[in-house]
């Protein structure tokens, strides 16, 4: 047997093999980071209050990530790598601050056809986006939507805490829900002392009144 002619030829085939994962993983990758910097800037829109362009941005971001996981289809050993869970987790998480904010039903993994864990990392940051977004709307006196979207968070986090399952499982969970509970609690303790100041400022507007 000619072992090297043997070796040769399975080389080459391997080398082809292994030359179409990297050409793949080469546009997973470039496609990921088209979705993740237009995630970015339609969270950015949602929170500046445009939301035909936070619309506009997070479909290019969908499109996208399409792109990347048809690159990556024949090649399962790389569908799972971080790159495009990390994509996922960013088109999430601009899906779900846009309906969080917009009152919206909140679009389902399915619907969005991300893995469940990139979902619900990206539900945690969501909520956590919403911190900036309730600090805007005490800077304009409106706490009633303040106290709405808190509430949101909270009901973002109850649901995060039992998803008790190890990091493998949940793409890391546990550590982005513990960062929402710090942000949760700050914002509990931001919008408290807005609503005292704001108590306490209508009664001392009632009294002068009262003393006029």
């Amino acid at each position: 047997m000619d072992r090297a002619a043997e070796l040769a030829a399975l080389g080459d085939v391997i080398r082809g093999d292994l030359d179409d994962a990297n050409r793949a993983r080469e546009i997973a990758l470039a496609a990921c980071r088209r979705t993740i910097r237009a995630c970015g800037s339609s969270i950015r829109a949602v929170h500046l209050l445009r939301p035909d362009d936070a619309l506009r941005l997070a479909d290019e971001a969908g499109a996208a990530l399409r792109e990347a996981q048809v690159a990556l289809t024949p090649f399962p050993s790389l569908v799972g790598s971080g790159p495009l869970h990390d994509a996922a987790k960013e088109y999430a998480e601009a899906r779900l601050t846009a309906a969080m904010v917009a009152d919206r039903p909140l679009p389902s993994p399915g619907v969005l056809d991300i893995p469940a864990a990139a979902w619900l990392n990206g539900l945690a940051e969501a909520a956590s986006e919403l911190r900036r977004h309730l600090l805007d709307r005490l800077r304009e006196g409106d706490l009633a939507r303040g106290e709405a979207l808190l509430a949101v968070m909270d009901e973002a986090y109850g649901l995060l805490v039992t998803m008790d399952y190890p990091d493998a499982v949940s793409g890391g969970l546990r550590r982005t829900t513990d960062a929402l509970r710090a942000v949760l609690e700050r914002t509990r303790g931001d919008l408290t002392i807005t609503l005292v100041q704001s108590r306490l400022q209508a009664a001392l507007d009632q009294r002068a009144t009262a003393a006029d």
